[in-house]
């Protein structure tokens, strides 16, 4: 009986311990040191919420660029992606069918090279990056939807530039560009 109470007594207090003491510690340093990104990096516009920098959001307007595409329709709960092999026939209809998608909406010709993430959703279907050249290859379409004059669309091609990310680090991942923040920038284009 003895050995029971200090088993309890033990349990008990790594369960207090691990399971607020730990938590409301961390949760209280990450809000003082970095609350934004404690808060799930959100983007507000107009006082209210549009998006976090951190997920991505699907855009079927031809006047924003469009996100890389993901197997959970960018759902954010049950993240994930289709977990389709390379040789399963499912995975190269929706990759050729993400393809032809991209080449129609952007008036490019059959024999455009398109970045994969532009064919194939990523891991978490969630994704808020896409690289350079998918923006760039996107740009002629934003244009002409938006009636850019030549200023308005070197201001565009200025946009991507600015807000490029480099790899982090220097060398972990490739040069890329956060869809959000890039529609959110074209949209004060003037």
């Amino acid at each position: 009986m003895k050995t029971l109470m200090i088993s309890l007594k033990i349990f008990l207090f790594f369960t207090i311990l691990t399971g607020l003491v730990y938590p409301l510690v961390v949760t209280g340093i990450a809000q003082l040191i970095f609350p934004a990104k404690a808060n799930g990096s959100l983007i507000l516009s107009g006082g209210r919420v549009i998006g976090s920098e951190l997920i991505g959001q699907q855009f079927n307007s031809p006047v924003y660029f469009t996100s890389r595409p993901s197997a959970v329709s960018y759902y954010p709960l049950p993240s994930g992606g289709s977990n389709l092999g390379l040789t399963n026939v499912k995975l190269k209809k929706f990759a050729d069918s993400c393809r032809t998608r991209f080449l129609v909406f952007n008036h490019l010709d059959s024999l455009t090279m398109i970045p994969s993430e532009m064919i194939f959703a990523s891991a978490s279907g969630l994704d808020p990056h896409v690289s350079p050249q998918a923006a760039f290859l996107q740009l002629d379409r934003i244009a002409t939807a938006r009636r850019f004059n030549s200023g308005q669309k070197r201001k565009l091609v200025q946009c991507i530039r600015d807000l490029t990310e480099a790899p982090q680090f220097l060398c972990l991942g490739e040069s890329r560009i956060n869809v959000l923040l890039l529609n959110l920038a074209i949209d004060k284009i003037r």
